[in-house]
């Protein structure tokens, strides 16, 4: 693994995981219809933590119908399904809802990608404070390392959650922002 905090790039030598694989394949569709960050315990997963997950959080950028009909058509001829209805126009109305819309391969509940338009300010700023990860076989964004860190200290809060930062923490150490750790964390109780 090498990071490269001034280009804001990992760059992973690895064989993927069928996880990867599959979040690979979604994330090469999705990015040709909308602005996307993955954010959670994947990250965690990509930057080696062993542990299992069922589904992959992902923010995507606010679109319209028309665009998300197109990126729906895409995704369900590349073998994806809604888990949650059948009718496109009532799976964007759900993200319009503020919720949470899973795709996962045909037949299959999980793993899942878990897509959702960003509620907060600090939900939208994620798209802006990235990290690139380039695997063999493609790329991704995942929001930042110290973003991350934040959001399981500060907000998750749950043992699984904080092992994730914990585990971030112990990779990156010296190349992490501490100062921008604890901003983000502050501003998070201020929202709470």
């Amino acid at each position: 693994m090498e990071y490269n905090p001034d280009k804001r790039e990992i760059t992973l030598n690895r064989v993927l995981s069928n996880l990867d694989k599959i979040v690979l394949k979604f994330i090469n569709i999705l990015k040709r219809h909308a602005e996307y960050v993955i954010i959670s315990g994947y990250v965690a997963i990509i930057l080696g933590r062993t542990r299992a997950t069922e589904d992959v959080d992902v923010f995507i950028g606010e679109i319209s119908l028309e665009d998300f009909s197109k990126l729906y058509q895409e995704l369900k001829n590349a073998g994806f399904w809604c888990l949650n209805a059948e009718n496109e126009k009532e799976v964007f109305g759900y993200l319009q809802e503020g919720l949470a819309v899973r795709f996962a391969e045909e037949g299959k509940v999980a793993p899942n990608l878990e897509v959702k338009f960003p509620k907060s300010r600090l939900d939208k700023e994620t798209f802006d404070d990235f990290v690139k990860v380039k695997l063999n076989e493609g790329e991704l964004k995942i929001s930042s390392l110290e973003r991350q860190i934040a959001f399981k200290r500060a907000l998750l809060k749950s043992p699984k959650d904080l092992e994730d930062a914990s585990h971030i923490e112990k990779l990156f150490g010296t190349n992490l922002n501490y100062k921008k750790i604890n901003e983000v964390e502050k501003e998070i109780e201020r929202m709470n």
